[in-house]
């Protein structure tokens, strides 16, 4: 028996489509009335405390989201293997953010728009793609998707990751033995990394010091559509008043939504999106966890497992 725990999402949509697909094999909510021992599968997204309680038979425990790191935390969260979200969808988004907010800061956009507040005509021309390093933090499915849009586009590109990996096209770098390297020759910093205790907080004063200060013609910039977790909000909005980095694309925050006094709000240099980076898609997603039950069920393996000592 497959049980829905999907909070501020359709979960009734979820289930009728599920059930669709999987029939005969049970799907239930919250709300009907099942013996909890009977679950093999929970579909989650944003569990309540008391979420897994009961469920002694659990197989797995299916995650909507592609990132994890708010389920780890759960204080009851069970023994059982955690399979994320990976969907093709979701990553031709974070893309196509990560695509246009580096076009855009090469672009000098924010020179620019200030010359138009200002109504002053000022014909800087900026650098070409081919002179701008991008580092991305992150060499998972989504940073590679996002290298495999940038390249054709002329820029040099740089990884850092936890362990070695090795992309054409890309110089790699890993491990905090290499991070300050990696950070020396980065113009446009991206933050694609998973959460976890040791990248918490990772966006910080010290880090955007280290970044490259003779190739965007106003200074470095970073890019973050990971989780506010990664970042230090204080530093960012230093950082920017004081020129340390010349602009901020952020798409999530320390605190969903962003309070109104957080002096980010103010900053014309720092663009703002409401976490809408990329979302699952519901589509894909009957497509992906159905295909994982029904495997699953017939005996072969889970795909895409959490590693809990990675956090990822």
């Amino acid at each position: 028996m497959l049980l829905l725990h999907l909070s501020d999402v359709d979960e009734a949509g979820w289930a009728e489509k599920l059930r669709a697909v999987l029939a005969p094999y049970p799907v239930v909510v919250r709300t009907d009335k099942f013996d909890p021992a009977d679950i093999r599968y929970i579909f989650v997204w944003k569990p309540t405390a008391d979420a897994f309680d009961g469920l002694s038979n659990l197989k797995a425990v299916l995650s909507m989201g592609a990132g994890v790191d708010a389920l780890l935390r759960h204080p009851k969260l069970p023994d059982a293997p955690i399979v994320r979200f990976v969907d093709d969808d979701l990553s031709q988004r974070m893309s196509d953010y990560v695509v246009a907010h580096v076009a855009m800061h090469q672009r000098l956009y924010s020179r620019f728009h200030a010359d138009q507040q200002a109504r002053r005509w000022t014909q800087l021309y900026p650098p070409a793609a081919t002179t701008v390093t991008v580092g991305i933090m992150g060499m998972g499915i989504l940073g590679q998707d996002a290298v495999k849009r940038l390249l054709p586009l002329g820029y040099d590109l740089r990884g850092w990751s936890r362990s070695p990996k090795y992309i054409e096209g890309v110089a790699g770098f890993s491990g905090p033995e290499q991070f300050d390297a990696f950070l020396s020759g980065t113009d446009i910093l991206v933050n694609l990394l998973p959460l976890t205790p040791d990248t918490a907080g990772i966006l910080n004063r010290d880090t955007f010091s280290k970044l490259r200060r003779n190739g965007l013609t106003d200074g470095p910039v970073i890019i973050n559509v990971a989780r506010g977790g990664h970042q230090k909000e204080a530093d960012i909005a230093a950082a920017l008043k004081d020129g340390t980095l010349a602009a901020a694309s952020l798409d999530v925050f320390e605190v969903e939504p962003l309070p109104d006094d957080s002096p980010l709000w103010a900053i014309e240099n720092c663009y703002i999106t409401p976490h809408i980076a990329a979302i699952s898609s519901q589509s894909t997603g009957i497509d992906y966890f159905s295909n994982i039950i029904i495997e699953h069920e017939a005996g072969k393996p889970l795909t895409n497992v959490v590693d809990r000592s990675r956090g990822y």
